[in-house]
């Protein structure tokens, strides 16, 4: 899940590097008031969150590999682990980013891509039954 799946062309397609700041810092915009995801982030300041998001779906699609420079393998589960994820969490991070992303103006199979993974991932992250 930490690795590109696609190459720089689809990360052009998509509208670069651009594109994945903006899709972040909206998502941002509703986690920064939501109940239920708030507390997962115990920084006061949210920018070095959406620095990270922003910085790891840029490499994962196909974008500079600025993330992995700076903090290694992605290790998705590994850093999520201290966070209890489940249900609840899930179906917020997910209302969130569809905002987000429907608020972009992107090619219907750029979005429908980004859209799937996102799905998945968040999915992935579950480790709770709650």
């Amino acid at each position: 899940m930490g690795s590109p799946v696609v190459d720089a062309d689809f990360f052009v397609r998509a509208g670069g590097e651009e594109t994945f700041r903006t899709l972040v810092a909206r998502f941002y915009e509703g986690v920064a008031t939501d109940p239920v995801l708030r507390p997962l982030y115990p920084e006061e300041d949210l920018g070095p969150a959406a620095d990270r998001l922003s910085l790891f779906l840029i490499q994962y699609w196909g974008g500079p590999g600025t993330y992995s420079e700076h903090r290694g393998h992605p290790r998705l589960r590994m850093r999520h682990a201290p966070f209890v994820i489940g249900e609840a969490e899930r179906d917020a991070w997910l209302a969130h980013m569809r905002v987000a992303l429907d608020s972009l103006t992107l090619d219907t199979e750029v979005h429908d891509r980004i859209w799937a993974y996102l799905q998945m991932a968040a999915e992935s992250m579950r480790n709770s039954l709650s």
